[in-house]
């Protein structure tokens, strides 16, 4: 779960991780009122779940009221488009007023679950403020690395020895090395699977401060957390993901035509790179688990068919939890109530797989039954009209 900066920074206050005065608006009077009460000159800031926000305009410098009034009346429900936005783009809706800091030195630092170590790595690098993806494609040892020790977690030398290898003076990187360590217990104890703090700011006297703040809470572990949960954002996220999630589906909006409804993740990405193979682009990643009913499974279908990208779905089930049959009464179900208007692929295989395949080829409807995985790719190929 994404959540933004404003409150990111709420969390790194609480953990003793130095941040600039600010406030939150949703109206320019409100900015107005915020910048007055922190004094010029401040930051306006968009708050939307993207990065490169500068990139798009929706991070201005202002020193005075009227230049704040400018600022909030330009941003406040412009569609922002950055590069992580896609074309599309995110509506405003919240800016961040932040009071401007004396900036010495940009840094970068980053925490993220290393799954090729299974553990985490703190990351830091002296080039702060610009694009860390451009940087470490370009000079990837400009990237320094911890990998932290899940057992013995991140020890008080790494912490100082990763600020001393940036070139750090012995008092800044002290400071540096106490701000690493709080923010290691912040992704431990709130369950981050990824923070950063792009720029981190090393200020005129050498004190380090969060410029910027961005946290990624894993999902699984929100349970541990329901505070956490109040910080979720519906209007950041697509509208279909939205509906999935409230009746406990796994769905990821993609950019392709053809919609997928698969049981088990690694049977999910087997489908869309069998997709891809034939020429075709999947449009969704929808895994409905093995413990799905035949009612989840009719929400599922629904959820594809609202996509109006899809051209075409595609149904692939290995029945082991999910019996072939439940899946075909969902299908069945959906396909009744719900005007289906694409072409619906289906590929059955597992526990009652005869009876689910008699359940689908007796409803009256038009499926297109596949008896392999050779025969599904065929059938979606043409579906899409793409050649195989």
């Amino acid at each position: 779960m994404r959540i933004h900066e404003y409150q990111a920074k709420q969390l790194f206050a609480k953990y003793g991780i130095p941040v600039s005065a600010s406030n939150t608006a949703s109206t320019v009077d409100e900015a107005v009122s915020s910048a007055n009460a922190l004094g010029y000159p401040v930051v306006v800031k968009a708050q939307i779940h993207a990065g490169g926000r500068g990139k798009g305009g929706g991070i201005e410098l202002a020193k005075s009221a009227s230049q704040v009034r400018d600022a909030a009346t330009r941003m406040l429900g412009m569609t922002l488009v950055t590069p992580q936005t896609g074309s599309g783009g995110r509506i405003v809706r919240l800016l961040l007023i932040e009071s401007a800091a004396d900036i010495a030195q940009e840094l970068y630092l980053g925490m993220a679950i290393d799954r090729g170590n299974r553990a985490i790595t703190v990351m830091a690098s002296r080039a702060g403020g610009v694009d860390i993806e451009e940087t470490a494609l370009r000079d990837p040892d400009a990237i320094l690395k911890e990998i932290v020790d899940p057992f013995l977690g991140l020890r008080p030398f790494q912490a100082f020895r990763l600020a001393h290898r940036l070139g750090l003076p012995i008092k800044t990187a002290r400071g540096v090395a106490k701000f690493i360590q709080s923010l290691y217990r912040l992704f431990c104890e709130q369950d981050c699977v990824l923070a950063e703090i792009n720029p981190l700011a090393i200020t005129s006297d050498g004190d380090p401060l969060a410029i910027d703040a961005k946290l990624n809470l894993d999902d699984n572990g929100l349970f541990r957390h329901p505070d956490l949960r109040d910080l979720r954002d519906l209007n950041e996220e697509d509208p279909l993901e939205v509906e999935a999630t409230a009746v406990n589906l796994n769905y990821i909006k993609l950019d392709g035509t053809v919609g997928c409804l698969v049981n088990g993740a690694g049977l999910a990405m087997a489908t869309m790179d069998l997709i891809k193979h034939v020429g075709a682009s999947p449009a969704n990643f929808l895994d409905v688990g093995g413990g799905a009913t035949a009612e989840m499974i009719e929400k599922g279908v629904q959820i594809l068919i609202g996509d109006p990208d899809v051209k075409a779905v595609f149904i692939n089930i290995f029945g082991g939890i999910l019996r072939c049959d439940v899946l075909a009464e969902g299908v069945v179900a959906a396909a009744k109530k719900l005007s289906i208007l694409v072409p619906v692929i289906v590929r059955l295989e597992g526990t009652n797989v005869e009876q689910g395949r008699r359940i689908l080829n007796e409803s009256g409807l038009s499926f297109r039954t596949a008896s392999s995985l050779g025969e599904a790719a065929v059938m979606v190929a043409a579906a899409v009209g793409v050649t195989s």
